[in-house]
């Protein structure tokens, strides 16, 4: 197939959650990024290399669909348009204090705030007031049991010492220091049906071995009370190796757990606590308007392998927290102009094999249109799983090819030329400045180059100020 593709991203950089997403202490994970600067670069070349030249892919940055641009107009502009944004919002608890305590924030915030997402730099205030009495004595309970969930525990474990030479934002280093006393991390079901990898889970037991001076938790009797029939099933079922290492690890983790005494002089812990299902966020003693607690109520688990609930005890157990991080999952948000087409309730774009569907009782589909990633199948998976994700959103345009007919010619919608011609003409009629891949790499020199000019090995010092990047342009 003949084509050229047109790359939108609200900043002026590109690649989304792999720069304000990924854990700044997995650069492995970040490798990708160079994947996609070759298809770039590689392209450019091709069409001649020189600075207005562009092949066909071009990237353009600071572009705010459905402000500066809408949907509809993309759709005149373009034969096929893929939704792709992923998830803006986070899934909520509902419970009391979530809405209204201080030190209550997302995973998804925490995460954005210590990558230098320019949008959470505010973030950095409430957790710099939560920390500034001492990062010794300050407990953070961390609510959920994924991926994320553990990077946040590892990231305020290892602080701003321990990251010293990531692309950590230079702002959490001074603010995280030396790292926090004491995280918990909770969930409401059993060590089995944690959404945690062994990798992951590795590097907490690990922390003090290897020489982050915290001691890793877990309580032999939350592992048991979790073991259940049906989890005795769960672990000789088709596919449960990865969660048998991961039982073996914690039992071992667990055999080898002393008390903060005889750790030999570990000043940090991170707990891992299994069947606790937060209920309540209570206030702090000496000030009603930030957390002081989470009171959680012990669950045991009820139902057939694979299908296991966590049902309430009624007993209860109190956990301190000056901070909590909410990781039970993100949300999808709609853009304007998306009516018909958005699962509220999933927060997902209706699609059957990545073609965007109507809303109706015999969904039908939305011609050109099309969605991937998170927003097509919900925030599941890690990078890897968009690949075939990907892959199947594509075959659905390479079948569509026939049928994907220009669906404008010149003057319709009021605009005289169409695709990336068209798009630049009516961007710059609304004075938007858009960042092309040229421009981008002003940017991306200027943060390389500023890791290696303050005299630290840093890969790169994440600009968190849009302002200041569009002034390097």
């Amino acid at each position: 197939v003949d084509a050229s593709i047109d790359i939108i991203e609200r900043l002026p950089t590109p690649f989304g959650l792999v720069r304000s997403g990924v854990a700044p202490d997995h650069p492995e994970v970040k490798n990708v990024e160079h994947d996609f600067e070759r298809l770039f670069e590689e392209d450019k070349d091709d069409a001649g290399g020189d600075e207005g030249n562009e092949g066909t892919i071009a990237f353009r940055g600071n572009v705010r669909v459905g402000k500066d641009v809408s949907l509809e107009e993309l759709q005149g502009l373009y034969d096929a348009v893929i939704l792709a944004y992923g998830c803006e919002a986070d899934r909520k608890l509902g419970i009391v204090g979530e809405s209204d305590l201080t030190g209550v924030l997302s995973a998804r915030e925490f995460v954005a705030w210590y990558n230098g997402h320019p949008d959470f730099v505010h973030i950095g205030e409430i957790v710099s007031d939560i920390l500034k009495d001492g990062l010794e004595n300050i407990h953070v309970v961390v609510i959920g049991q994924g991926n994320v969930a553990l990077d946040c525990a590892r990231v305020l474990a290892k602080g701003g010492n321990g990251l010293s030479e990531t692309d950590v934002s230079s702002h959490a280093l001074s603010v995280l220091g030396e790292g926090v006393g004491h995280v918990t991390v909770v969930g409401r079901r059993g060590h089995v049906q944690g959404a945690f990898t062994i990798k992951e889970l590795r590097e907490l037991t690990r922390l003090q071995q290897d020489g982050f001076g915290t001691r890793f938790s877990v309580r032999e009797d939350d592992l048991n009370a979790g073991t259940t029939h049906s989890t005795t099933e769960e672990l000789s079922g088709p596919g449960a190796r990865p969660k048998v290492r991961i039982d073996k690890l914690l039992r071992e983790a667990a055999a080898k757990s002393t008390p903060p005494e005889a750790s030999g002089g570990s000043k940090k812990e991170v707990a891992l606590r299994f069947l606790l299902r937060p209920a309540e966020f209570h206030p702090s003693q000496s000030d009603s308007t930030k957390i002081g607690s989470v009171v959680c109520e012990r669950t045991k688990l009820e139902g057939p392998a694979g299908q296991q609930n966590a049902i309430g005890t009624g007993e209860y157990e109190v956990l301190p927290a000056d901070l909590a991080l909410i990781s039970i999952g993100y949300k999808g948000v709609p853009l304007p102009g998306m009516t018909g087409i958005f699962d509220e309730r999933r927060g997902v774009v209706n699609n059957i094999h990545g073609r965007v569907v109507t809303n109706s009782e015999t969904p039908m589909p939305i011609k050109g249109l099309y969605v991937s990633g998170w927003l097509k199948r919900g925030p599941s998976g890690i990078i890897g799983t968009n690949i075939p994700d990907a892959r199947d959103t594509v075959a659905s345009i390479v079948a569509d090819v026939k049928s994907l007919l220009l669906k404008h010619k010149a003057g319709a919608n009021g605009m005289e030329e169409y695709g990336r011609n068209g798009l630049d003409s009516l961007l710059t009629s609304r004075k938007v400045r858009a960042v092309n891949w040229v421009a981008y790499q002003k940017i991306d020199k200027a943060e390389k180059g500023a890791g290696k000019n303050d005299g630290s090995s840093r890969p790169r010092v994440k600009i968190t100020s849009v302002e200041e990047m569009m002034g390097l342009i």
